[in-house]
């Protein structure tokens, strides 16, 4: 039994199970079981490839996924959670951006970058924690200095260590006031490095900028000298300052850039929301050959490149790609067949009923119920919904839904806020305890909601 339970605890302090994950999704985001599970898979088998003999492991691309289904039923949701879960470089990126002008072509590939710069601050706040006892020794040592520099002994008469003895105890003493916080407001004066400032070079060009951008900052980045200012500030403040100043000299930036590199390469994941949005055919409006040259330049991207970014080149061969789209009039057919090809797995997530939206109002940790109780009782007000009131605003919100345009768990968004509009405007001289029923939401809600002309405004 002890042995079982020993073994339990290892996988999951290695990286979550598929249970695991779907169990910690669950407490943000209601059903959508299938996509769960989906995401699920594809995370920890990004944990079971690193595990898998060389040879075998590059041979083991991910399997990218699509998620289909209507505006506010949880796709964005899903991915913004899965992103404290992988404990991996997560980057989100609306495909709908690459059409605009100035971003088609080459610019595809910023999401990547952008991807590296994540991963490189990842690793060097997890190196900066891993300092932070050894930083913060250094910074009180220097902030002792600023206070008790060296004296200069004028009497010869005075042994040097006596001088010594009671510079020792003088700054014992020093010491424990600074940790006792009784120094926090005494002001002193610090060098602070500044880094010599780029002259600002703008270029518009089709597709160079990027390069041009990357090979300046290549070049100069690390070798634009430092300029020292004296800067002002309270001893509580020149801790925290000094504290940064040294756990940058205890890091190693060779080493978090090589680490953030195989992270992003091996680890990282890249969430493309509205991909739908660049899909052809299904009565779009605009031109087609605009749309597909955008899938024509994230295809090599997806299918696996070598992308330049400012840290060295990054392979994209194992990244995940999470593609989400509404497809309202459109269908993942219409995507090129290629870019089809390298999303095998799709996954469709179904419409909220009022059920549903019942259970999204209580039951995640961070539910909107929750959140208003929580910004009322800021002033002092103790906030109540009977569980009738609680089936009536998720029925509003669902007939809303069906009577205008659909816009999923969003449309609970506005009707929370005209119901309670009146009371978060008047909350600081309200009664000190309110309880939302049935007949308070029928009052707040029922005349718009019988009017479909103007809740399809106001709702």
């Amino acid at each position: 039994m002890g042995d079982k339970a020993s073994k339990t605890a290892v996988t999951s302090d290695a990286f979550p199970t598929p249970q695991e994950i779907v169990a910690r999704l669950d407490r943000y985001v209601i059903g959508q079981s299938e996509a769960k599970k989906a995401v699920a898979i594809a995370l920890r088998n990004r944990w079971r490839r690193q595990r898998v003999q060389d040879k075998l492991k590059e041979e083991i691309y991910p399997n990218n996924i699509i998620l289909i289904g209507p505006t506010g039923v949880g796709k964005t949701e899903i991915a913004r959670r899965l992103a404290g879960l992988a404990r991996a470089p997560f980057m989100k990126v609306e495909a709908s951006r690459f059409t605009e002008v100035g971003y088609v072509g080459r610019d595809v590939e910023a999401m990547v970058r952008d991807l590296v710069e994540i991963s490189v601050n990842m690793v060097r706040q997890e190196k900066t924690k891993a300092v932070q006892e050894k930083a913060e020794v250094y910074a009180e040592e220097r902030i002792l200095d600023i206070l008790l520099p060296t004296p200069v002994r004028s009497d010869k008469e005075v042994s040097a260590s006596e001088v010594s003895e009671t510079a020792v105890q003088t700054r014992e003493k020093m010491r424990w006031k600074l940790r006792r916080g009784e120094l926090d407001g005494r002001v002193v004066e610090l060098e602070v490095s500044r880094q010599g400032a780029m002259p600002i070079v703008e270029i518009f060009s089709q597709g160079g900028i990027e390069e041009l951008s990357m090979a300046l900052e290549e070049a100069f980045g690390g070798r634009m000298p430092r300029r020292k200012k004296k800067r002002k500030m309270p001893v509580k403040e020149a801790i925290r300052y000094l504290q940064s100043e040294e756990a940058e000299k205890l890091i190693d930036m060779d080493e978090v850039v090589n680490e953030a590199r195989q992270r992003a390469e091996n680890s990282g994941i890249i969430f493309v929301d509205e991909i739908d949005k660049v899909a052809g055919g299904g009565g779009s409006s605009g031109p087609d050959v605009s749309r597909e040259g955008v899938q024509r330049d994230l295809l090599p991207i997806v299918e696996g490149s070598n992308v330049m970014t400012k840290y060295g080149m990054i392979k994209t061969n194992h990244i995940l790609f999470i593609a989400a789209g509404a497809f309202h009039n459109k269908k993942p057919s219409d995507l090129i067949p290629e870019l089809q090809g390298r999303f095998p797995i799709r996954v469709e997530l179904s419409a909220l009923s009022e059920d549903d939206f019942r259970r999204i109002l209580v039951e995640p940790e961070n539910s909107l119920i929750k959140q208003y109780v929580a910004l009322l009782a800021s002033d002092g007000v103790a906030l109540e919904f009977s569980d009738e009131a609680i089936v009536a605003i998720a029925r509003i919100a669902g007939m809303v839904n069906e009577t205008t345009e659909n816009i999923g768990a969003r449309r609970l968004h506005t009707v929370m806020t005209k119901l309670l509009e009146e009371l978060l405007f008047n909350a600081p001289q309200a009664e000190k305890k309110v309880v939302v029923t049935n007949k308070y939401v029928d009052g707040k809600l029922g005349e718009i909601v019988r009017n479909v002309d103007v809740s399809r405004y106001i709702l």
